[in-house]
């Protein structure tokens, strides 16, 4: 089983090569290819004692998130990302790709370059975000598709579903769709021509959720469109640091406050770890032919190990093979 690893067009391109290394050195049955700079990535195995564990392909050319993602895949062939998705398409061995470079050109480059799935309307961006039960709750879709038709988020439950069942173990991972009341009737033209697809398929559908329990734990999947669910993800990002802010701001107000956070520092220091999506790794495409994990673009080492982990999860439990089965029933 081969990995390969886009070492270049995020913040922290050092970081992405540990997160290799670490990678490699975790999983023994599994070859991990880093794409990039071979210098750097030479400099880095050197300081990590770690020369040998990874396979080194050199680029000249970089993505950055400037450019125009459907001009860049297509001009620039031999930056890190280009030549990663080549070779996982042409690599049977091959099970995935991470990259921390432009959203838009990963997605754009997984469609145009791997291709979708017989019979998906379209790929979906998925993202986890940690619930108040100690999991995590996924987003489908979180930003590929600012656009929707009702089909299409029915694909976007089923994916979700797929791919929580791999992660969590559930056999029947719990479907919800974001709307602006739970009742059946409430929502927009779009939510409530979802809902009534997803109320007839064989997905454990339990109804409409608003917005305020998206973290409550009761949900394994929530579904909506690329455009809400960017705004989800982001206000929910935004609220926990403002939270986290206001707490720093009152506790060094009053000597008391301080010494008071003496005793809660591990308990602090546990939420901070457990909010941190360094330790949930990146977000899956899926909906294309093999496993493409798009991390945040100032991801560290754990990032990279984490998405690892999904693609290994993701591989094990034969999502990308349920999700064309599962099409191909419904559209028969």
């Amino acid at each position: 089983m081969r990995v390969f690893i886009d070492v270049m067009g995020g913040d922290r391109p050092e970081e992405i090569v540990k997160g290799a290394f670490m990678s490699a050195k975790k999983f023994g049955d599994m070859k991990f290819i880093a794409v990039g700079d071979k210098t750097l990535i030479d400099k880095i195995a050197a300081e990590e004692n770690a020369g040998g564990l990874l396979d080194v392909v050199s680029t000249s050319e970089v993505i950055s998130n400037d450019e125009s993602p459907t001009m860049a895949v297509k001009t620039k062939k031999d930056s890190s990302m280009v030549r990663s998705l080549y070779m996982l398409k042409e690599d049977a061995d091959a099970i995935g790709m991470v990259s921390t470079g432009s959203t838009g050109a990963v997605l754009t480059g997984g469609s145009l370059i791997i291709g979708r799935l017989p019979g998906i309307y379209r790929p979906t961006l998925l993202s986890r975000i940690p619930n108040v039960v100690g999991g995590t709750t996924c987003i489908a879709d979180s930003g590929a598709n600012v656009d929707a038709h009702p089909e299409w988020l029915y694909q976007f439950a089923l994916m979700g579903s797929a791919y929580m069942k791999a992660m969590t173990g559930k056999e029947k991972p719990t479907v919800a769709l974001l709307s602006v009341g739970p009742e059946e009737h409430k929502g927009n033209e779009l939510t409530r021509a979802a809902y009534a697809l997803l109320k007839k398929s064989d997905l454990n559908f339990v109804g409409n959720m608003e917005a305020r329990e998206a973290l409550s734990g009761e949900y394994d999947v929530l579904v909506c469109d690329g455009y809400d669910g960017n705004i989800l993800i982001k206000s929910t990002e935004g609220a926990a640091k403002t939270i986290m802010s206001l707490l720093k701001q009152n506790v060094m107000a009053s000597t008391s406050a301080k010494i008071g956070y003496l005793f809660m520092k591990k308990a602090l220091r546990n939420l901070k770890n457990y909010m941190d999506f360094n330790n949930y790794g990146g977000g899956p495409f899926l909906g294309i032919n093999k496993s493409i994990i798009k991390a945040h673009g100032a991801s560290k080492a754990a990032s990279v190990y984490n998405s690892v982990i999904q693609i290994r999860k993701i591989h094990e439990g034969k999502v990308i093979e349920t999700i064309a089965r599962e099409v191909a029933e419904v559209n028969e």
